[in-house]
């Protein structure tokens, strides 16, 4: 297990560094400059000083090799001295990423002060999603063609068709305006003080945490049906069964397991995504979150903001894709041997 283990690591390891250089890449050689937001009345001699100063003048390869030292030593150290009240090094003069327009504020700290909002919002929707779509999943694929089979079948396909944006609106439009039972907007200065503050958040984040987890249980759950009906039709299913084992153990132990190994691969992938994903409903419910920061650093041309958030992102994913890799092997010793 530990070799197998280790070659996912050493694999995951050059991809990050691949897929970092081409975000740097592609982001920097994009239409942007960090003066475009400075007054336009200010000399040219003031603005490529301050070009310089962010080192926007130096190569690309020279850059990225200081925006990596940043990212993968200078942040974490940081975060290490915060934490434990540990200095180690030149602290004060140690350089960070800093955002071209929230007045050189470093973007890590950007992050970490709207991770709450998404975690509150994106993290509950996927807890609750996995924790539905999955049994959902198993039972309509056991109950195959049946009345509940059949109702499930629909509203996953309802789910699945409909976009989180559409999804948004309508609930906003029906349990908000109409009805008046959620509030309108995030309250973001929100804090959970007592027991009516907290009742208060979780009135604002209901409806956010409904769109979300509705379509990823509507993904989720069609996809461990298809896989529990294909483990169905096994031999070893039939074979489980002559041997005398009850009904509950046949599915449990067996059945379900081995359907675990496709559904584990889209529950892991899926954490990051629906970060992705809750850019669009971040920006619907005015929810402070990390896909607000991203949207508004687009439109402002922060691209250190940018890279920084899309790395992130890539390091979440390949983080999960490993998580399933070893959830494989830990669910079929098959794979870790091969």
């Amino acid at each position: 297990m530990g070799q197998y283990i280790l070659r996912r690591v050493l694999t995951a390891i050059p991809t990050l560094f691949f897929i970092s250089f081409v975000i740097f890449a592609l982001l920097a050689l994009s239409p942007g400059d960090p003066t475009a937001n400075l007054p336009p009345s200010l000399p040219m001699e003031i603005k490529l000083r301050v070009r310089e100063a962010l080192g926007m003048n130096q190569p690309l390869p020279l850059r990225y090799v200081r925006w990596l030292q940043q990212f993968m030593v200078n942040e974490p150290l940081n975060a290490f001295e915060k934490a434990t009240g540990i200095r180690i090094g030149d602290s004060e003069n140690r350089l960070r990423i800093t955002s071209w327009t929230a007045r050189g504020k470093p973007v890590i700290d950007l992050i970490i002060e709207r991770l709450p909002q998404t975690l509150w919002v994106v993290g509950l929707a996927y807890v609750i999603a996995v924790l539905i779509a999955v049994p959902l999943g198993v039972l309509s694929a056991y109950r195959q063609n049946s009345l509940f089979d059949q109702v499930a079948s629909v509203i996953a396909v309802i789910g699945f068709s409909l976009p989180t944006f559409f999804t948004g609106v309508l609930v906003i439009q029906f349990f908000a305006v109409r009805l008046g039972w959620f509030p309108t907007l995030y309250n973001t200065t929100l804090r959970v003080t007592d027991w009516g503050t907290f009742v208060e958040q979780l009135r604002q984040m209901a409806m956010p945490v409904f769109v979300l987890a509705f379509f990823q249980i509507a993904t989720i759950s069609r996809f461990a049906r298809s896989a529990v009906i294909e483990n169905l039709r096994m031999d070893y299913v039939r074979t489980a069964r002559a041997k005398g084992l009850t009904e509950k153990a046949v599915i449990t132990r067996h059945v379900v397991r081995n359907s675990l190994i496709p559904v584990v691969t889209l529950v892991a992938l899926g954490i990051p995504s629906i970060f992705g994903g809750a850019i669009v409903t971040e920006q619907i419910f005015a929810v402070n979150g990390i896909g607000q920061l991203l949207i508004l650093s687009i439109q402002s041309n922060d691209l250190p903001v940018v890279q920084t958030v899309l790395v992130i992102f890539s390091v979440l994913v390949i983080l999960f894709n490993l998580i399933a890799d070893i959830l494989y092997g830990v669910l079929d010793p098959r794979i870790r041997y091969s």
